[in-house]
């Protein structure tokens, strides 16, 4: 028998699958915990809710985006362009997860995250730009920052590294700020 948490991380291995292919608010618990093999008791074991269990898939990757931020947070001096590259980084390394969450905005909001991620958009133009940026550095703040996430999604097939230096330089261009690292 599996340790429970293994369990959990099949329940949410299968509850990704079948969320990616019906969608949230289509995928009952039950059928997640059909294609499992037990019982709806033993999946309410470890997950109280549907929102609890999409919570927790999402939870990790809002813990490492806030420690990205964190870490952009603690330094004396940011250097644009690699916070651009961590910013598309991290979200080149969790696609499939954005296109998912995106594709379920209804579920986002009711989870808080719709304003989380907007508060982040925020604390990034205030990395840029400082506490009151112009609306103009603001717009293009999310122009850029906005780019580089729907990039990740947009070019599933182009390799890593000519997409990151693509997006990134975009990024750049969409700031104003000269897209080749400073030395």
């Amino acid at each position: 028998m599996p340790r429970p948490s293994d369990t959990k991380q099949r329940i949410q291995d299968v509850a990704r699958e079948l969320f990616a292919q019906k969608g949230v608010q289509r995928t009952s618990l039950q059928e997640i915990a059909d294609q499992l093999g037990i019982t709806k008791p033993a999946l309410y074991y470890h997950f109280s809710s549907r929102e609890d269990l999409v919570r927790s898939i999402v939870q990790p990757i809002i813990d490492e985006e806030e420690a990205f931020l964190a870490g952009q947070e603690a330094l004396d001096e940011v250097e644009p362009r690699a916070l651009l590259e961590g910013y598309f980084d991290f979200h080149h390394r969790h696609r499939e997860a954005m296109v998912l969450m995106l594709s379920e905005l209804t579920t986002l909001a009711d989870l808080g995250l719709i304003d989380l991620v907007l508060d982040w958009r925020r604390r990034l133009t205030n990395l840029l730009y400082g506490p009151e940026p112009t609306i103009e550095q603001a717009t293009r703040a999310v122009i850029a920052f906005g780019g580089l996430q729907d990039c990740t999604i947009q070019f599933p097939d182009v390799p890593k590294d000519e997409l990151r230096r693509a997006a990134v330089d975009g990024a750049c261009a969409a700031l104003g700020i000269s897209p080749q690292r400073e030395a």
